[in-house]
């Protein structure tokens, strides 16, 4: 049983409009492949705030960008899953928008085409020290380092966590973007970081590993506390070198694989916020993998309602 403690979380990250299509098998080049499809909020950053909310975290503050066209949209979505939400207007750029291609298979894998638009914009001037005031952590969602204003801004945050001594969590978010960003240059950054949470496939890449649980343990030597996330075969945890625990996924019948990678990260940042170890941190994002890979889109229902409004 964990104690709680006063602080708020508050993520720095992208907020996007997903347009989940829906399709069985593979999709037929040059013509119709029927599909159920859905325009729902997402992004990465905005995902995790809101599981992490879902997750009993009572003050979770959400800095991102967005486009005039959607934001009193997803403002009003983001505080229907208790997320006090700071958009800054763009003024040029419209909204990030994803399409996410969900295999109805038995994986339900999925494929992102993405068009980040104002949510990798955010920049330096958007950042004020006082969005620290009352935060016990900070977590950059890994998709700020993916150009060159938003990493400005991911490193302004970075350095004035450290200076007053707020943990700072980061997940990497794209293997493909890690790619072209290039792993030392990650790394690099990486080194200013308490919290890494790595999926399995860029846990591998940024170490050069093929076994998951031994790329983690050694990102532990870079990070000092690492959490590398596989899906059906659960979580591992490793600190300074040494894997500490390995933790079982939540049994779960896929419909939506969007956003389980995010849910597991707001449960695990929720838990370390009331005070639990990373291995209950972990247990707890495990079940909240599996509660989102059972339902369409990247969040949790919003509060009150089953289903979400799509933007006008």
């Amino acid at each position: 049983m964990t104690t709680s403690r006063a602080g708020a979380l508050l993520v720095v990250g992208d907020v996007v409009t997903d347009v989940v299509a829906r399709h069985r098998g593979p999709l037929a080049g040059g013509t119709d492949t029927a599909a159920v499809i859905r325009t729902l909020p997402g992004g990465a950053g905005a995902n995790v705030a809101c599981w992490a909310a879902d997750a009993g975290c009572a003050d979770v503050r959400l800095l991102g960008r967005v486009g005039a066209d959607a934001v009193r949209w997803h403002e009003r979505e983001l505080v229907a899953n208790g997320v006090r939400p700071r958009l800054v207007v763009d003024p040029q750029a419209a909204t990030g928008t994803v399409i996410c291609l969900v295999d109805t298979g038995a994986a339900a894998e999925r494929t992102f085409l993405t068009d980040s638009g104002a949510s990798l914009r955010l920049e330096p001037a958007d950042w004020s020290d006082a969005l620290l005031d009352g935060v016990a952590r900070l977590h950059l969602s890994g998709y700020l380092l993916f150009s060159e204003t938003s990493r400005a801004l991911a490193e302004v945050a970075l350095a004035a966590a450290r200076a007053r001594g707020v943990p700072v969590s980061l997940d990497p978010a794209s293997a493909g973007f890690l790619v072209e960003l290039g792993v030392d240059r990650f790394l690099a950054f990486a080194e200013g970081l308490d919290v890494l949470l790595p999926s399995r496939d860029e846990a591998c890449l940024l170490t050069g590993l093929s076994d998951w649980a031994d790329a983690a343990t050694k990102l532990s030597r870079v990070v000092p506390l690492v959490v590398a996330k596989s899906g059906a075969d659960g979580a591992l945890v490793a600190r300074s070198g040494d894997a500490l625990a390995r933790v079982p996924a939540a049994a779960a019948t896929p419909r939506d694989t969007t956003g389980a990678g995010d849910a597991f990260t707001g449960a695990f940042l929720a838990a370390l916020v009331a005070g639990a170890d990373p291995g209950e941190a972990a247990r707890d994002g495990c079940r909240a993998g599996a509660r989102a890979v059972e339902h369409v889109g990247g969040r949790p229902p919003p509060r009150g309602r089953e289903s979400r409004d799509s933007p006008p």
